[in-house]
């Protein structure tokens, strides 16, 4: 069975980037889906040299290693991606094994704001560039005003069901080419 690893860059349980990344996962249809946990210090080369990848990087690390495809979504924060996300990111850029090269990885956005994030958006494409991941190309998913695009049980708004599931195609598609 496929492996979907999600990457939320907002730690609220209940935020909006994780229920897109729940529907995603939905979508996408058969497979089993886990949400890594971004709670780690913040990256310290002090801290590196001293003890290693903290144990949340290292979990974070493998979990990425050991997924088919993953789904990283991210709120717009100042114009940008979190830090608790790049610092993820950050981290896991430092081990031994590069778990995200050819790598398939959709990304996609959910913000309070009109354009659903595409600042955000671009910058998380940037984020993801050195990592030499295959970032599936389209359709941009980015959720506007999202914090009335789901329904009381986790349910994206119909306006977005289309472009999540081709997303979701698209990269159902990557992990078998």
């Amino acid at each position: 069975m496929t492996k979907l690893l999600g990457l939320s860059g907002a730690l609220r349980r209940e935020s909006t980037n994780r229920k897109l990344l729940r529907e995603a996962a939905r979508l996408f249809g058969e497979a089993t889906y886990v949400e890594a946990d971004l709670n780690m210090p913040l990256y310290d080369g002090d801290l590196e040299e001293a003890s290693g990848l903290p144990a949340a990087a290292q979990t974070l690390v493998q979990q990425i290693a050991e997924a088919d495809a993953v789904l990283i979504s991210s709120p717009e924060y100042n114009s940008g991606i979190p830090g608790v996300l790049k610092n993820a990111l950050d981290w896991a850029s430092r081990a031994d094994v590069k778990p995200w090269t050819d790598k398939p990885v959709a990304l996609m956005t959910a913000a309070a704001g009109r354009a659903g994030g595409a600042r955000a958006h671009n910058n998380l494409r940037l984020a993801m560039a050195p990592f030499r991941a295959r970032v599936v190309n389209g359709p941009e998913v980015m959720v506007a005003a999202s914090g009335s695009q789901f329904d009381e049980d986790g349910r994206i708004s119909e306006s977005y069901v289309k472009n999540l599931t081709a997303l979701m195609d698209t990269l159902r598609a990557e992990i078998t080419r």
